[in-house]
């Protein structure tokens, strides 16, 4: 018996670090498939011991893996500004240098403000639903009155509630690293 709890628990974690280096490769939220073991002895029928499905997004989330998590255990925020107009980068732009001189990607998670020094981390919540996400500034901008901080689409997306707006009101929070 005992042999095959060991198994059904190798059989798992395996699974979770699969799926988990899968995902860092493709960089997706990867699922993993399926899989079903069976487990016979002798003189006894077979037996479906074990079907795992792992979806590592919640494990990631359980675990702490997730970067907003890791910041919200060892991190403070202090609030930088309330009811703040968030937009987003045009597709143009990737690709392009950044007033940091960094190579700005749409798929990073980063940060165009008018003020705030370059590598300031922050957490920006959208406030009609609660979601957050952590950028970096990187660039200078908005370059509008009415906006106070530019993300990249993939930070936009992430928070916004309703993916065909290219405006949302939030919170930006800064973040301050533990010593």
């Amino acid at each position: 018996m005992n042999n095959k709890i060991f198994i059904l628990f190798f059989i798992l974690f395996t699974s979770l670090f699969t799926s988990i280096s899968a995902q860092k490769k493709h960089d997706k939220k990867a699922i993993s498939k399926a899989k079903t073991v069976k487990i016979t002895e002798p003189k006894e029928q077979e037996k479906a011991v074990a079907a795992v499905k792992v979806d590592t997004f919640k494990f990631k989330t359980i675990l702490g893996v997730d970067s907003l998590n890791l910041y919200n255990a060892n991190s403070k925020f202090r609030l930088f500004k309330k009811n703040a107009h968030a937009s987003y980068y045009h597709k143009k732009f990737n690709g392009r240098r950044t007033a940091s001189g960094k190579k700005f990607d749409n798929n990073g998670y980063t940060a165009a403000h008018k003020k705030l020094p370059f590598g300031t981390k922050l957490k920006v919540t959208n406030e009609a639903n609660g979601k957050s996400v952590i950028v970096e500034v990187t660039d200078r901008g908005p370059f509008s009155k009415a906006r106070e901080i530019d993300l990249s689409r993939r930070a936009f997306m992430e928070i916004t509630s309703n993916k065909n707006s290219g405006v949302t009101i939030v919170t930006i929070e800064e973040v301050i690293e533990p010593n």
